[in-house]
């Protein structure tokens, strides 16, 4: 007589995280967004090397800038929105963004997305209130510090947001378009914020610095600013990681 077995239960699987979706726009900050992803997953998921499927579009910068300089929000919606749809084709499931500046067109975008987005600035906004912070500088492209991207995210958190003046937004945007976008690092520009934090700091009473340009943490963080920084490329990529992981990922 031949005994049977009864086969044990299988045991469910894990669900595999989102994949995550990055619409990039200028190299540096694209990259450092995606190597946060795929460096820091690892602690998330709890196995070396892991982290989410991750994949990007970008269309050239130049179309961008093009976009930008002839005030052509509408432009820059387009060309988000055609990495949206190339993404979903993909197979991604939500979509962020690393760069800053193109967020003022992100009101245009979000409704004919064809996924669900993270918008940087609410990921920057939440992080500075869970930590404290009240009276937010702003550094960043020209465009983006003269926009209300980080005005009206940093006052739904009840804080306050400070722009540079003239002359230094002039210069820090210069530095970031012919300098950091690029990848040159120069230890003047490297001053010249430095400078800039300081005086919000003693003059304006900020309490924390944006580095609202995801090029700036290449020159810029904790260890060499007067103030604590909010690193906005970093601080996204790991919201990203977070919502791949925490929504429960897909069967």
């Amino acid at each position: 007589m031949t005994a049977s077995i009864t086969p044990a239960p299988s045991m469910p699987s894990r669900a595999a995280p989102l994949h995550i979706g990055i619409v990039g726009c200028s190299a540096e900050g694209a990259a450092l967004c995606y190597r946060t992803i795929c460096t820091e997953g690892a602690a998330i998921l709890g196995q070396a090397h892991a982290h989410p499927e991750v994949s990007m579009h970008t269309p050239s910068l130049a179309a961008y800038v093009d976009c930008l300089e002839r005030g052509d929000l509408q432009g820059v919606a387009d060309l988000m929105l055609a990495s949206a749809r190339t993404l979903a084709r993909a197979g991604a499931d939500f979509l962020v963004c690393p760069d800053n500046t193109i967020h003022q067109a992100f009101d245009r975008v979000a409704p004919h997305s064809p996924l669900p987005w993270l918008h940087i600035a609410e990921v920057v906004a939440a992080e500075a209130a869970a930590r404290g912070h009240r009276r937010l500088a702003l550094t960043g492209t020209r465009w983006l510090v003269d926009s209300n991207v980080y005005p009206d995210k940093l006052a739904a958190q009840g804080l306050a947001c400070v722009r540079p003046t003239e002359a230094e937004r002039t210069e820090i945007g210069r530095i970031i378009m012919d300098e950091l976008v690029p990848g040159v690092v120069r230890p003047e520009a490297v001053a010249t914020f430095q400078r800039v934090i300081a005086r919000m700091q003693r003059e304006e009473g900020c309490d924390a610095v944006v580095l609202g340009c995801t090029e700036i943490p290449l020159i810029i963080s904790d260890a060499n600013s007067a103030l604590p920084t909010l690193d906005s490329t970093r601080l996204l990529a790991r919201a990203a990681l977070r919502r791949a992981v925490g929504s429960g990922g897909r069967a």
